[in-house]
């Protein structure tokens, strides 16, 4: 294949995984209108949030068995349709069950995306190349989403209707597509195509235990940020703004990440990665105002590495684990945050009734269920510390042992 023609599929993979990203961020931003328009509660819109994540690995990890034998190229066709007819069903939807529908047809569409994109860019670099590259190509999902956040805060602070929101996500849409087109994409080969390989690869206490971090990182992640708009309303903070704050700095760390992952290796950048997740929840839970952005800023640089690193160190660690190593880890994250989404709502609605027991109303009401909901979410990154602490003694012993 020329260089030309890699460029091409790598530019397509990011504007695909951009699609993903306005997926998110606009979801985000109009969750309150949505709310409002269909009286829907906050663990309604829990169960709405988490078809997005549940779609997302149903199709990750069909994309990762079917890899080796269909090929990316026809996994992202599956993408194209998919993104189209939910952001269609979105539009038309007329209710819950529809946004149920539309909202799992987008996820599929995410999940064909990373599916097809990341073994894709494994196969087509190698080494210290794919690290920054794939590094690059996960920028592009915090990128979209600061461009989807603004995007969405314009369009709100305007009184353009949610509808409209929506339709901004077939642009990303429609130039992947047109990037893909007749193009000639990398096929899978040798042992790390053999699905039998793959599985026996994945059968090893190392893949199991990063699979379970993986369940951990992607909601320390996925939690703040999909519920910034209701947790964050009444802090002091603009919560669409503290979203692109967030996303835009993990996209500069994402571009840069390529030279610092290679110098202290995954497991010491996951380590780090998972005290400063820690103490950026703590700060959003009990600091309002101006210390709000403060608490961003420590929580991006935390939240920045987890998802390219845990599937770099699938890519490195565990090469014959090959597409669907790659995909079982990312849908293991993407499955565990659609189950977490009504759970986190379910804290809201019953923060708030706590809340409310004790006297406070308004603002102070919603301050205080924020708050008290983030409390919680911080045992996630917590027990993170202890398990990649473990992870990096356990991978320097394992290179040791290799090394003799």
């Amino acid at each position: 294949m020329s260089d030309q023609n890699h460029k091409r599929l790598f530019y397509g993979s990011c504007f695909a995984l951009i699609t993903t990203a306005f997926s998110f961020s606009i979801r985000a931003g109009i969750l309150p209108q949505l709310g409002e328009t269909f009286s829907l509660s906050a663990s309604q819109l829990g169960l709405i949030n988490s078809m997005w994540f549940l779609g997302f690995p149903i199709s990750m990890v069909l994309g990762g068995i079917f890899y080796g034998s269909v090929g990316p190229k026809k996994i992202m066709i599956i993408a194209f349709f998919a993104h189209t007819l939910g952001i269609l069903l979105t539009i038309y939807s007329g209710g819950y069950v529809g946004l149920l529908i539309s909202t799992l047809l987008i996820g599929i569409g995410n999940g064909c995306t990373e599916a097809a994109c990341n073994p894709m860019i494994a196969t087509a670099y190698s080494g210290k190349l794919m690290n920054t590259l794939l590094n690059r190509f996960h920028m592009w999902f915090p990128g979209g989403i600061v461009i989807g956040s603004l995007v969405s805060l314009f369009m709100t602070k305007m009184n353009l209707g949610w509808e409209a929101q929506i339709w901004i996500i077939m642009i990303p849409t429609l130039i992947y597509a047109y990037l893909f087109y007749g193009q000639t994409f990398p096929e899978p080969t040798g042992e790390v195509s053999s699905l039998a390989s793959n599985l026996k690869a994945m059968a090893t206490p190392l893949f199991i235990f990063i699979t379970a971090c993986m369940t951990l990182t992607a909601i320390s992640e996925f939690g703040p940020t999909q519920w910034a708009q209701l947790i964050l309303a009444k802090s002091g903070a603009e919560p669409m703004v503290i979203l692109a704050l967030i996303t835009g700095l993990m996209a500069v760390g994402r571009y840069f990440g390529g030279e610092f992952v290679h110098k202290f290796d995954q497991t010491g950048v996951l380590l780090a990665s998972a005290i400063l997740t820690a103490l950026g929840i703590f700060l959003f839970s009990t600091q309002t105002g101006a210390m709000a952005y403060v608490a961003a800023v420590v929580f991006a640089t935390g939240v920045c590495y987890f998802w390219p690193n845990m599937i770099g160190f699938t890519a490195e660690k565990i090469p014959l684990s090959g597409a669907i190593g790659m995909s079982i880890v990312g849908a293991a994250g993407m499955f565990s945050t659609s189950i977490w989404q009504s759970v986190i709502g379910g804290w809201i609605d019953s923060a708030r009734e706590e809340a409310s027991s004790t006297g406070l109303t308004g603002d102070a009401l919603e301050l205080a269920a924020g708050q008290a909901t983030l409390q919680k979410m911080l045992t996630f990154p917590i027990i993170l510390i202890v398990l990649f602490t473990i992870l990096l003694f356990w991978v320097r012993r394992r290179k040791a042992a290799t090394a003799h």
